[in-house]
């Protein structure tokens, strides 16, 4: 058993990770294994003690999909889990709970644990995770999905199919061995949990295993990084929330108004930060959708 973690400068958020990790009581032993990319604020002295083994790639080198391949190759364990560094697990029982479905049931290639926000997270922030379903108490059932559904679906009805969360994951090996992620910038979970889908395993959804994550980004880098997922979106499941300038307009005025509600008057930077995402955000998906290379279908999808 293996848990890889991405970092990059993470020294302020790295230290409770990895308290929580070395908390877990788990029915078997695992390693701990982090890929550094340029870290330049102490998170490497950080990682010196707590962690098995250390991978170093170039700043420039980083790659969404292939960084996270190079982690599950040099993980020996025949289970992998994917942590971002600022997700904490929330109790002892996370680990052993991430990882049941797949001791119990050869067909599922992966599993993904809920998400809560942060105790300082906003009320936007807390409204738009809750719409997540990765931050759902419910159960899901496993997942599983031929092409000739798949074809059938809507877009925002394929994506639903395919979630899968890399912010806290756990993959069988030997199923990631034959179906590696591929090289993107953005969102290399869910074109994995398409294909492995597509290929015949399922993927389950774990809400008993509870991570805390939650972001305040800046609404430039909302923006930005919104552009890059809906383009991988629209190419992924041709889903496309904004796809002309009149639904622009739309989604920029329906966004003001339930912004408007949920800003908190009385922090003022916040505030501001709410009212600037009602722009960001639909401004994001419309960009993505003009940028995205054309769908290809699957199984006759389209």
């Amino acid at each position: 058993m293996s848990i890889v973690v991405p970092t990059l400068d993470g020294a302020a958020t790295l230290p409770a990770l990895l308290d929580a990790v070395a908390a877990q009581r788990a029915p078997f032993l695992f390693e701990i294994l982090a890929v550094d990319s340029g870290s330049t604020d102490g998170t490497l002295e950080l990682l010196e003690g707590p962690v098995n083994r250390l991978v170093r790639v170039e700043r420039r080198a980083f790659d969404h999909g292939l960084t996270r391949n190079l982690g599950v190759e040099t993980a020996r364990g025949a289970f992998v889990v994917l942590m971002v560094q600022d997700a904490v697990p929330a109790s002892p029982g996370w680990l052993a709970s991430l990882v049941a479905p797949l001791i119990d049931d050869a067909s599922i290639a992966g599993t993904y644990a809920r998400q809560v926000p942060r105790p300082d997270a906003s009320r936007l922030t807390r409204a738009y995770l809750a719409r997540w379903t990765a931050a759902s108490a419910d159960p899901r059932p496993p997942q599983r999905l031929t092409p000739e559904a798949f074809a059938r679906l809507s877009p925002a009805e394929r994506l639903h199919a395919c979630v899968f969360d890399n912010v806290c994951s756990c993959l069988r090996r030997s199923v990631w061995a034959a179906h590696p992620f591929k090289a993107t910038p953005m969102a290399e979970d869910l074109e994995w949990a398409r294909d492995v889908l597509l290929a015949g395993y399922a993927l389950a959804y774990v809400p008993a295993a509870v991570v805390v994550h939650s972001h305040e980004r800046s609404a430039r880098h909302e923006l930005t990084r919104t552009r890059l997922l809906h383009a991988r979106l629209a190419e992924l499941f041709d889903l496309r929330l904004v796809p002309d300038l009149s639904c622009l307009v739309r989604a920029m005025a329906a966004n003001t108004a339930a912004h408007a509600r949920l800003a908190e008057w009385g922090r003022p930077a916040a505030a501001a930060r709410a009212m600037a995402l009602a722009i960001a955000w639909p401004l994001g998906q419309y960009l993505g959708a003009r940028d995205a290379r054309p769908f290809a279908p699957i199984g006759g999808a389209g």
